[in-house]
């Protein structure tokens, strides 16, 4: 059963997710402050999960080891319109290929890793830990 509502609004969540380049990914830290941090994702439309690649180091990686509740969310609109929260639960994806082996992935961010500077195969190994998010709950308006 899908946790994205069948309406208006739930295409909408839907087009976003096929479609925006970022979205804010907020774990929380040890002390219980919330690390919301702009994040390249993938939507697998499939499985309604969504699959973010990390750097090594990204600390996101330690609160998600302990505390694997997290939050997704899109910018609104110039109105503060076109709210999309979205609640989940953050695993390791050890199954995702590298992001260099990922066609919808590439054919997404193929440019953005260009005007960031990188390549490919660099891009590869600064984000090389993939982690999924299997949604929970979707809220907005």
């Amino acid at each position: 059963m899908s946790v994205i509502p069948d309406s208006d609004f739930g295409e909408r969540v839907r087009r976003r997710l096929r479609n925006e380049q970022l979205i804010w990914f907020t774990t929380t830290s040890a002390d219980g402050t919330p690390q919301p941090n702009p994040v390249w994702f993938l939507w697998e439309e499939d499985t309604e999960t969504v699959l973010i690649y990390n750097a090594t180091k990204a600390l996101r990686l330690q609160h998600v080891a302990v505390r694997p509740r997290v939050a997704l969310n899109f910018e609104t609109d110039a109105n503060g319109d076109d709210v999309v929260v979205i609640a989940g639960v953050a695993e390791q994806a050890l199954d995702a290929p590298a992001n260099s082996d990922h066609e919808a992935y590439l054919t997404k961010y193929r440019e953005g890793i260009k005007a960031i500077g990188s390549d490919v195969e660099k891009f590869a190994k600064d984000y090389s830990v993939p982690l999924r998010i299997r949604l929970t709950k979707v809220r907005g308006f």
